[in-house]
C-alpha cells in the first residue's frame, strides 16, 4: 500500500517537473478524480472509480501519460482490483479563444491487479477548464476493456481537479 501511494505521489508531481517555461506553455499536468461507473459483462453492476494520473505533453496537443486508481463495486468496496493505466492524448489547446476549454481524447494499455492480473485497454475522452492558471476541473468518459475470458467493461464519468 505505502509502494502505491509512492508511485501516485510521484506520478502527481511528475509534470510539474522539467525544464522552465513560459506563463501560456504548459508541457504537462496532473490530476486526481472520482468517477462513478459501472462494470458491464454478464450483467451491470455499479462501481467507484478513484486515482491520481499525469500527463506530459511531447508535441503540440500529442502527450503520453499514466495513472494509477483502486476500482470496486460500490456495495462492497474492499472487494475491488487496483488499476494502472499508460496512454497517450492529444489535446486541442487551441478550441477556445481564451485556451480556458481544452477538450482531449486518450487511449492505450490498461492492467488490473490484486491477486493476479490481467491485461486490457482503454479509450475516451473529455475536456479540462482551467478557471485558473494552473488549477482546473477536468470531467472525462473512460472505458476500460478487457477481454480474458468474457468480455468486460469498466466505464466511468470522471470529475476531477487538473493542475499544472
Amino acid at each position: 500500500m505505502r509502494r502505491m501511494m509512492l508511485i501516485m505521489f510521484v506520478m502527481t508531481l511528475a509534470p510539474s517537473i522539467g525544464t522552465a517555461q513560459s506563463e501560456k506553455e504548459h508541457r504537462g499536468q496532473g490530476y486526481v478524480f472520482v468517477a462513478p461507473g459501472a462494470i458491464s459483462s454478464a450483467g451491470t453492476t455499479a462501481t467507484l472509480h478513484f486515482g491520481v494520473g499525469g500527463e506530459g505533453l511531447v508535441q503540440k496537443g500529442l502527450g503520453i501519460g499514466g495513472e494509477i486508481g483502486y476500482l470496486g463495486p460500490v456495495r462492497g468496496l474492499q472487494e475491488g482490483v487496483g488499476l494502472l493505466s499508460a496512454n497517450g492524448s492529444y489535446h486541442f489547446k487551441n478550441a477556445s479563444a481564451s485556451g480556458k476549454l481544452v477538450p482531449f481524447v486518450t487511449g492505450g494499455y490498461s492492467l488490473i491487479f490484486r491477486e493476479g492480473k490481467t491485461n486490457g485497454g482503454n479509450f475516451g475522452g473529455g475536456v479540462n477548464y482551467w478557471f485558473r492558471e494552473r488549477v482546473g476541473l477536468r470531467l472525462e468518459f473512460r472505458d476500460q476493456v478487457f477481454t480474458q475470458g468474457r468480455t468486460a467493461h469498466f466505464y466511468g464519468f470522471r470529475i476531477g481537479l487538473a493542475f499544472r
